[in-house]
């Protein structure tokens, strides 16, 4: 049985400090051992930042636990993302964002929704 959603939006840069916050303490509250808070909370910073970075209209932030694991969904205006990459060079300047979700994060999804996209990335409790 899943525990009650919970969720906020962010607009601007400085969103990003309540955004952490808010998911810190909703994991902390679910759950999630402190020891897999920092990727969580990575995981979060790095999706929520190129949602600022890449679209328009901010975002919205939803965490709730599902069979066993935290789930949480970042969704945008953005266009379908590009998961399921290498990570790139120590000399790329950009586009390392979304390879390190992938690789802190137990399970990454991404599905368009309507007016955007939705990130899912699920860490096992």
């Amino acid at each position: 049985m899943s525990e009650t959603v919970d969720g906020m939006s962010y607009h601007v840069p400085d969103d990003l400090r309540a955004v952490r916050a808010f998911v810190t303490e909703r994991a902390l509250a679910l759950g999630l051992p402190e020891a897999r808070l920092d990727m969580l909370t990575l995981a979060v910073s790095e999706l929520t930042t190129n949602t600022l970075q890449h679209t328009s209209g901010g975002g919205h932030i939803r965490v709730w636990v599902e069979e066993g694991r935290l789930v949480c969904d970042v969704v945008d205006q953005g266009s379908d993302r590009p998961f399921g990459r290498a990570m790139p060079s120590a000399e790329a300047i950009r586009g390392r964002g979304l390879a390190i979700v992938e690789r802190v994060c137990d399970a990454v999804y991404t599905t368009a929704v309507p007016g955007g996209t939705l990130v899912r990335i699920c860490l096992n409790l």
